[in-house]
C-alpha cells in the first residue's frame, strides 16, 4: 500500500452511496411501454430490455459508455415526455441513500478531504443532480463524473482519471475509491493507482461480473467506517 496521504474520496453511486435494490428491467420498461403504445407494449418492452442489456454487456466487455437516448435508438423507440417521466418515477424508489451517507460525506469534508462521485450510468447529469439535490448530497460533492457524458465506463482508467480531475486532485495515489463491485470499482481503481474500499452488500447479477476481481485495500460494512479508516492511513503516512 502506498504511503501517500488520502486527499480525495470518490464514490460509486448505485449499491454504494445509494442502497442496492434488485431491479426488474422488464417491469420497469413495461410500465414505460404501456404509455408509448399500449397495444404493442410487450414487443416494445422486449426491445427496450434487449437494448439496455446490450449496452451494459458492452460496458462490461469493452468499457464503452452509453446513454438513455442510445438505448431508445437501439430499440427503435421514441421516448415521449410522459414516458420519460414514468421511467424516472419507476426508478425513484431505487435511488434512496444509505442511511449513513450524508453524515459520512460531511465527516470527510470536515477533514478537508475532497468528495466526488463516479457512476456507470446511462442517465444524464440532470437526473443524477435532481436525485442528489433531493437528498441533500449535491452540495457535499466537489465533483462528479457520469459515464453518460464520457467515452468510457469503469473500470477503464480514463473514467477514474476524469473523476480525480473533477475534484481537483492530480495524483491517483492520493485518492480512495469506494464501491460495491470488485471488477468495476476495486480492480479498476487499483489499476490506475488509487486505493479501493469495498462495500460488499450488493447482489451483482452474474452477467455484470467482469473478468477480474480486485483485492480491496479495505472492506467496510458501513460508509461510516470510512472516516476513521482514512484517519488511520493518513496518520501512518504523516
Amino acid at each position: 500500500m502506498t504511503n501517500a496521504k488520502i486527499e480525495a474520496v470518490l464514490f460509486d453511486w448505485g449499491g454504494t452511496l445509494a442502497t442496492w435494490h434488485d431491479i426488474s428491467l422488464h417491469e420497469m420498461w413495461r410500465a414505460v411501454s404501456v404509455l408509448l403504445d399500449e397495444d404493442n407494449a410487450d414487443e416494445l418492452t422486449a426491445r427496450l430490455v434487449a437494448a439496455e442489456s446490450s449496452v451494459w454487456l458492452r460496458s462490461r466487455d469493452e468499457h464503452r459508455s452509453s446513454t438513455l437516448e442510445e438505448v431508445c435508438a437501439l430499440a427503435e423507440v421514441v421516448m415521449t415526455p410522459a414516458a420519460l417521466a414514468e421511467y424516472e418515477r419507476q426508478w425513484d424508489p431505487h435511488t434512496e441513500l444509505e442511511p449513513d451517507a450524508i453524515d459520512t460525506l460531511q465527516a470527510l469534508r470536515d477533514r478537508g478531504l475532497k468528495v466526488g462521485v463516479l457512476s456507470n450510468t446511462i442517465w444524464p447529469r440532470r437526473r443524477h443532480e435532481e436525485v442528489f439535490a433531493r437528498d441533500g448530497v449535491l452540495d457535499l460533492l466537489d465533483g462528479a463524473v457520469y459515464t453518460s457524458e464520457i467515452a468510457h465506463t469503469k473500470p477503464h482508467p480514463e473514467a477514474f482519471l476524469a473523476a480525480m480531475r473533477a475534484v481537483g486532485v492530480d495524483e491517483p495515489s492520493r485518492c480512495l475509491f469506494v464501491g460495491d463491485r470488485l471488477f468495476d470499482d476495486v480492480w479498476g481503481a487499483q489499476n490506475v493507482g488509487m486505493r479501493a474500499a469495498h462495500l460488499p452488500h450488493s447482489a451483482i447479477p452474474i452477467e455484470q461480473i467482469g473478468h477480474t476481481e480486485g483485492t480491496p485495500d479495505a472492506t467496510v460494512q458501513r460508509l461510516s467506517e470510512l472516516p476513521p479508516l482514512i484517519d488511520s492511513w493518513n496518520e501512518a503516512a504523516a
